[in-house]
């Protein structure tokens, strides 16, 4: 699961060049996150915009991103101060993420984390939401952030099953020990590009 779970993710990447926006009616559907490389709060608010241009259904918004990206969420000034902000009581008090999903919805995204998102190491100049200012994740390396509908007129992925996992198992009497090896064959893609935004991020904390 692992394997399927990274092989997903990574998908929205295949075939993406360098740098690119993939700009769907005009809007960057690909950004750098817009604090020198690190997501922010209005880039929930831009993937958000940028679905909505490309008529995406707004139900079922989900936003996958990395660990890295709880954590700088987390530690936000503005979401800190609870007695301006109470609307993100329950992050303060909690933290964002419980087990794998985040306790809080952010600009309508259910926030999950992921280990398996791709990593990027392309991408020297990758603007950010205002289409001028670019960093550079060919170096520190990126994460690819990832933002959709799972609405199911939405399809954003699209997979098919040729072998499902099949679990064989021997006694290695030589080494005294039982060994399990796992078996299955599939494939997943992109399906729909207009349903997926990218924020790219720089994963130091």
């Amino acid at each position: 699961m692992e394997h399927f779970e990274a092989t997903t993710f990574a998908s929205p990447e295949v075939g993406v060049t360098a740098n690119s926006a993939e700009a769907i009616n005009s809007i960057a559907h690909r950004i750098s996150g817009g604090n020198a490389g690190r997501l922010e709060l209005e880039d929930f608010a831009f993937a958000r915009f940028a679905l909505k241009k490309a008529n995406v259904p707004d139900r079922g918004l989900v936003a996958v991103v990395d660990p890295s990206v709880e954590y700088q969420l987390n530690t936000l000034t503005n979401l800190v101060n609870v007695s301006n902000n109470p609307m993100w009581d329950g992050i303060v008090r909690d933290g964002i993420a419980t087990g794998m999903r985040f306790v809080a919805n952010v600009y309508g995204f259910d926030v999950y984390t992921s280990n398996y998102l791709k990593g990027t190491v392309a991408d020297a100049a990758l603007l950010e939401k205002d289409g001028t200012t670019g960093n550079d994740f060919s170096t520190n390396n990126g994460v690819a952030n990832l933002f959709f509908s799972a609405d199911q007129t939405a399809n954003p992925f699209v997979g098919a099953w040729r072998q499902m996992p099949e679990v064989d198992y021997e006694y290695n009497k030589d080494m005294q020990r039982h060994e399990y090896v796992t078996t299955a064959r599939y494939g997943v893609k992109k399906y729909r590009p207009e349903g997926i935004v990218t924020v790219v991020t720089n994963p130091a904390v």
